[in-house]
C-alpha cells in the first residue's frame, strides 16, 4: 500500500498490516467459505460471546470488526474506528453499509457526556407531499420504494466528517484507506453475501440498465468465495479521503451523482447536497429497574418508544414471569401495539413537527394507554387508537448496527441504512455505490403501509428537507453512573422491540450479552395485528396459549441482528454478534 500524505508510524503501521492482510488474500481462498449459520436450540442460536480487557468491536462483517479494533490497537478512538467501520462495511456489506444513505449515533465519552448525530436522509426540495400518488390519490406501487425516485439526499459522509473533526484523533485519510484498500484489492463474500446478491440481481439488472456492477464478468451466480472488487467504489471513497465532505458533495462524485438522478428521474439535485448538514441532538434519557437508559430523539422513533415500553414493564415482574412465557409475551405484545399506535400519529422530525416529547414519556399518560389492557385476552388493533390527550401530559417539566467501546472508554452505538435491502436498487454510474430508498419512511398516505407495514400521518408527512421517522434505536445503558452496556440492531420496525428484548434479557433475565443476543426474538406493531415470531421462539404450549387469548401469529424467519457490548463485573468487556448474519466481534 501506498502511503502518500504524512501520518504517525502507528498509522503507517497500520498501513503496513493492511496491506499485509490483503495480500495474504490473494490466493482465491475465501477465509468465510463455510456456511456461518450456527445451530439453534430450543432457547435461541448457540454462539459464544467474545471477550477484551481494553475495547471492543461488533459489527455486521468480519472485516469490518477487523478494521475497527486495529484502529483502536494503534491509538485511534471509538470515534476514529466509528469512521474507518462505516466506510469498511461501505464496501464490504453493500446490503446496508453505506456512503448513500443515513443513520443515527448515539456516543458516550469517557467522562459521561453524551450525545447523538442525526445523520437521517432529508427529502430533496422538490419533494412534495403527494408525490406518490396519483390522479387519484392513490399511491403508485413501487415508486417510493424502487428506482431513483425513492431517494432521500444521503447524510452518512457528512456525518462522519463532523464526528471525526469533533472528537477524532488520527489522521482522516487514515481511516478511510482501508475502505479504499477493500474495495480496490476485493472482498470475498460469505454465503450470505453472494446468496443476497443473486436474489437482487433481477432488480439491480431492471433498475440500472447497461450498468455491470455486483454482477460476474460471466454472468453466472455469485457463490461463496469470490472475490468482490469494486473499483470505481474505490475511486469514489479516494476522493472522500483526499477532499473529506466536498470529496462527496462537491466535484466528480456529486456530478455522478446528479446525473444519475437526472437519468432516472430523480429528485436530488447539487443544491439539495450543498444544503445537507448532519445535525447534533440532544440523547433522550430514561431509566430501568436502576440503570439510565440513553437513545435517540426524533426523527428516530425508536428511542421514544423504547423508553416508553420501558416504563410500562417496569412495574410488571418480568424475571418471576420467564423468557418468551404466556405471561411475559402477552403483556410486552399489548404495551407494543399501544406504543407503536403513539407512533403513528405523534412521531416525525421535530423540526417539522411538534412532537409532544413530555406527553409521550409521561408516567402517567402511558398507564392511562393500558387502560382497557386485559391478562386475559388481546385487545384487537381496531380497537386501539393513539393516545387522544397525550398533549396534556408532562407540562410540569432502525438496517445495519455497530457498537464500539475504546480503551479509555468512550462508547459508539451506530445505525445506519439504506432502508430496503440494497436501497433503491439504483448504484450511481461511475461511483460504484447504492442510493438509499428511505422516501418510503415518509407517510406517502395517511393510513397507507409503507414497506415494513408502519403506518402515519401528519407529523411524518413529506416536506422539501424533511427528514423522515425512522425506528433506528443506537442505544447505551448506564448503571451506577458507569457504562454498562451498548445495544443496536437493524430489522426496519421491528428494531425497538428487538433493542427492548435485549435490554430485558441483560437487566431482567441476568443473561451474558451473547445469550441476549442469542434469544429468539417476537415483535408487534399495532398494524398489521399479527405477532412477527421467530421460528421457536415460543413453545408450542405457549403458542396456544397466546393464541387462545386472540393473538394470530406470522413466522418471519430472523428478527434483526442484535450487536451488543457489555462491561462485566470484572471491567473487562463482552462483545456479542449475532448469529443471525456474518457478524463478528473483535476485542483485546
Amino acid at each position: 500500500m501506498n502511503i502518500s500524505f504524512r501520518t504517525p508510524l502507528c498509522i503507517l503501521l497500520l498501513s503496513i498490516a493492511f496491506s499485509t492482510n490483503l495480500s495474504a488474500q490473494q490466493p482465491e481462498r475465501n477465509p468465510f467459505s463455510q456456511n456461518s449459520a450456527v445451530s439453534q436450540s430450543p432457547q435461541g442460536y448457540t454462539k459464544e460471546g467474545v471477550f477484551g480487557h481494553k475495547a471492543m468491536v461488533v459489527s455486521a462483517h468480519p472485516l469490518a470488526s477487523q478494521i475497527g479494533a486495529e484502529i483502536l490497537r494503534h491509538g485511534g478512538n471509538a470515534f476514529d474506528a466509528t469512521v474507518a467501520v462505516q466506510f469498511a462495511l461501505a464496501v464490504a456489506f453493500p446490503v446496508a453499509g453505506n456512503i448513500g444513505g443515513g443513520g443515527f449515533i448515539v456516543a458516550r465519552m469517557a467522562n459521561g457526556k453524551t450525545i447523538s448525530l442525526d445523520f437521517r436522509e432529508a427529502a430533496p426540495m422538490n419533494a412534495s407531499r403527494d408525490m406518490y400518488l396519483d390522479s387519484a390519490g392513490n399511491v403508485v406501487p413501487r415508486l417510493s420504494t424502487f428506482g431513483h425516485k425513492a431517494s432521500g439526499v444521503p447524510g452518512t459522509v457528512d456525518a462522519m466528517v463532523q464526528l471525526h473533526k469533533k472528537y477524532g484523533k488520527l489522521p482522516w485519510k487514515a481511516l478511510v484507506q482501508p475502505a479504499v484498500d477493500i474495495a480496490r484489492h476485493g472482498v470475498f463474500l460469505t454465503v450470505r453475501e453472494a446468496e443476497g446478491l443473486n436474489e437482487v440481481r433481477e432488480a439491480l439488472e431492471l433498475y440500472n440498465p447497461g450498468k455491470a456492477y455486483f454482477c460476474k464478468p460471466d454472468k453466472s451466480p455469485w457463490r461463496a468465495g469470490d472475490k468482490l472488487v469494486q473499483e470505481d467504489l474505490a475511486n469514489t471513497l479516494e476522493r472522500i479521503r483526499d477532499k473529506g465532505r466536498n470529496g462527496f458533495y462537491r466535484g466528480k462524485t456529486a456530478e455522478l451523482l446528479v446525473a444519475e438522478m437526472k437519468r432516472g428521474g430523480g429528485y436530488i439535485t447539487q443544491q439539495d447536497l450543498d444544503a445537507y448538514s448532519a445535525k447534533w441532538r440532544t440523547p433522550l434519557r430514561g431509566s430501568y429497574r436502576g440503570h439510565n437508559i440513553i437513545t435517540m430523539p426524533p426523527p428516530s422513533a425508536g428511542g421514544v418508544g423504547l423508553l416508553q415500553m420501558l416504563t410500562l414493564l417496569e412495574a410488571q415482574p418480568l424475571k418471576e414471569w420467564g423468557v418468551n412465557t404466556e405471561k411475559s409475551a402477552h403483556c410486552m405484545i399489548e404495551i407494543e401495539r399501544r406504543v407503536y399506535a403513539d407512533r403513528a400519529e405523534y412521531l416525525g422530525d421535530p423540526d417539522f413537527y411538534n412532537v409532544p416529547m413530555k406527553g409521550l414519556l409521561d408516567a402517567q399518560y402511558l398507564r392511562s394507554r393500558m387502560s382497557n389492557y386485559s391478562p386475559e385476552k388481546a385487545t384487537p388493533s381496531t380497537e386501539i387508537t393513539y393516545g387522544k390527550d397525550v398533549r396534556s401530559f408532562g407540562n410540569t417539566d432502525q438496517t445495519t448496527h455497530f457498537s464500539i467501546v475504546d480503551p479509555a472508554g468512550n462508547v459508539v452505538a451506530l445505525t445506519t441504512t439504506l432502508n430496503g435491502g440494497y436501497g433503491s436498487k439504483i448504484v450511481v454510474d461511475g461511483a460504484g455505490f447504492f442510493m438509499n430508498n428511505e422516501m418510503d419512511d415518509f407517510s406517502v398516505k395517511p393510513g397507507a403501509p409503507n414497506m415494513f407495514g408502519a403506518i402515519g400521518g401528519e407529523a411524518n408527512a413529506i416536506q422539501p428537507r424533511k427528514r423522515m421517522l425512522s425506528s433506528m434505536t443506537p442505544t447505551i445503558v448506564e448503571k451506577n453512573g458507569n457504562f454498562s452496556f451498548a445495544i443496536g440492531t437493524p430489522g426496519g420496525t421491528t428494531i425497538t422491540t428487538s433493542v427492548l428484548q435485549g435490554i430485558i434479557n441483560i437487566i431482567d433475565h441476568n443473561m451474558t450479552a451473547q445469550q441476549a443476543v442469542n434469544t429468539k426474538r417476537f415483535h408487534h406493531q399495532y398494524v398489521p395485528d399479527i405477532v412477527r415470531v421467530e421460528q421457536g421462539a415460543f413453545t408450542s404450549e405457549v403458542e396456544s396459549a397466546l393464541q387462545r387469548k386472540g393473538h394470530t401469529f406470522r413466522s418471519i424467519g430472523t428478527i434483526g441482528k442484535l450487536e451488543i457490548i457489555l462491561r462485566r463485573a470484572d471491567g473487562s468487556l463482552e462483545g456479542a454478534a449475532d448469529p443471525r448474519g456474518d457478524d463478528m466481534a473483535v476485542g483485546f
